[in-house]
């Protein structure tokens, strides 16, 4: 109970006094994520050095990359320039102008829309549709009574009931408080009869439980000048937001597939969504979008890794799990529209369909397509513990074309964020993923934290590669970015022990992304 007890406070004392909230913590250098080592004393990707030694008065190519997320804003003022746009179409004609199947796909498609213009977005997780997908078959049954060609999957839905019942028990305790909180905010008011709520008002009231917990933040909040009406309002709107897993992520009853009105089960079904490629909440995809190739050195906002590129906007992924077959679709017209890098900042713990994305996979490496994926946020192994999509393929191979990638901070104190999945195997390398300044809806720019802000950054130094190198193939270019990884000697703590280890104990490479050495050696490739 002490633990959401916590986490209400915590949001109500973030609403009343933020700026207090954030005084004595260390800001991130500016464009840090650009910045060198050496030069710059923080840990980027040295991308500001490569341009200034070795690109200079060099030619390139501009590379398209496909940003597979939950929507971009293709008109933010820092984007609008190296949005990818689809000359073959004519925008608003209504008509599939490139018979490539897809209408007025003018910047991209969105996946998870339907023809007359609605859109997914809270959704439920894998977890949740695969438990409510066979729950009439299985629930109030014991494995004792199941027939023994159904006892695996029995047994993979008994573990997901459990998953999902777990998940949503942990916030009955907040929902309960929440409501003594409803009740004490009408006892305030109802003191206040009708005058502006004060401190004392607050403090007149009796509270309990989860109110009680809250009465003396919210009356010095007061006291400090907040008003009340607004941390009730911020509140509320917390609490919304807390209990939105609740609602939508664990709900096994909700259906948003009604939305899209495909036939689900259908995998080799492609032609479905509309092109609306913000959709109803864009802030991850564009911040994504910018991070790879946010115009440079425009005296706005921010500046992209690289400095060739057309983003292709791509939808797949809802406030909740992405499910397999948008994800294949994703890739697949991803590599028929002419992208060469794919940037993946998404992922999930179980799979509905894994065999439809892998096939898509390997149809990009067919096509010589760069696949590039966040390795998650869960503080896990990613060698044990699944994170999907994933290079562990049904065909029992593994692509050459996939690049895993771990979120590294800014602080050399401990380089590797404490958040991030890591793995021997499954992640490749490292890249910076803390306090990631980028661009954001309404042509904003905010600094968001995670693997999905490692990604991008990785992606623009493929990209930066794959313009300046055409020549060379992905595997060729993902081999720069390992071999010109930087090895990291500190030691680092491990995000699930918290125990001391070396880099290259937690990913493939031992390092973090660095651009100027991976151009380095991309120029000694390009020799031959």
């Amino acid at each position: 109970m002490k633990k959401f007890y916590f986490v209400a406070t915590a949001a109500l004392v973030l609403f009343a006094s933020r700026l207090e909230a954030q005084k004595g913590k260390a800001s991130a250098p500016d464009n840090w994520f650009n910045l060198d080592y050496k030069l710059d004393k923080v840990p980027g990707v040295s991308s500001e050095k490569a341009y200034r030694e070795l690109l200079q008065g060099k030619s390139a190519i501009t590379v398209v990359v496909a940003v597979i997320d939950g929507g971009t804003e293709p008109d933010h003022e820092d984007l609008k320039d190296v949005i990818w746009v689809n000359e073959d179409e004519i925008p608003g004609n209504g008509i599939d102008d490139d018979n490539n199947g897809y209408i007025d796909d003018v910047h991209g498609w969105n996946f998870i829309g339907n023809k007359d213009g609605r859109n997914v977005g809270p959704d439920n997780l894998e977890v949740t549709r695969f438990y409510g997908a066979y729950r009439a078959m299985f629930e109030g049954k014991e494995e004792s009574d199941i027939p023994a060609q159904q006892k695996e999957l029995f047994l993979k839905w008994r573990k997901a009931y459990t998953e999902m019942s777990a998940s949503r028990e942990q916030y009955k305790p907040l929902e309960e408080g929440m409501n003594e909180i409803t009740k004490f905010f009408a006892a305030v008011e109802a003191q206040a009869a009708g005058a502006p709520v004060t401190a004392e008002t607050v403090k007149a009231v009796e509270a309990k439980g989860m109110a009680g917990f809250l009465q003396n933040a919210l009356a010095k909040a007061i006291e400090g000048g907040k008003s009340y009406d607004t941390l009730k309002a911020a509140m509320v709107g917390r609490f919304d937001e807390i209990m939105k897993p609740l609602k939508f992520h664990y709900n096994p009853d909700l259906n948003t597939r009604e939305i899209v009105g495909d036939n689900y089960e259908d995998g080799n079904e492609r032609l479905y969504g509309n092109n609306d490629v913000e959709g109803p909440d864009g802030g991850h995809g564009t911040h994504v979008a910018g991070i790879i190739g946010a115009v440079r050195n425009n005296g706005v906002g921010m500046n992209g890794v690289a400095d060739k590129v057309k983003l292709m906007v791509v939808r797949v992924v809802p406030d909740g799990d992405e499910r397999d077959k948008d994800v294949a679709n994703g890739i697949r017209y991803a590599v028929d529209n002419g992208a060469k890098v794919i940037n993946m900042s998404f992922g999930k713990g179980w799979s509905y369909n894994k065999k439809l994305v892998d096939d898509a996979i390997r149809y990009a490496e067919s096509k010589d397509v760069l696949m590039v994926h966040a390795a998650g946020n869960d503080a896990e192994c990613n060698d044990t513990v699944p994170n999907y999509p994933n290079t562990r393929l049904t065909d029992g191979g593994r692509p050459n074309n996939w690049i895993e990638v771990g979120a590294s901070s800014w602080n050399d104190k401990n380089v590797v964020a404490s958040f991030s999945n890591f793995g021997k195997q499954q992640v490749d390398v490292f890249a910076p993923g803390v306090d990631i300044y980028s661009t954001v809806p309404d042509s904003k720019y905010d600094s968001y934290d995670g693997t999905s802000m490692a990604s991008p950054v990785t992606a623009g130094v493929a990209a930066l590669i794959r313009s300046y190198y055409p020549n060379l193939t992905a595997q060729q270019v993902k081999r720069c970015i390992m071999e010109g990884a930087s090895p990291w000697k500190a030691k680092v703590l491990n995000p699930t022990t918290k125990k001391k280890t070396k880099l290259k104990e937690l990913c493939v490479s031992g390092g973090i992304v660095n651009a100027y050495q991976a151009l380095q050696i991309a120029a000694g490739m390009g020799k031959f």
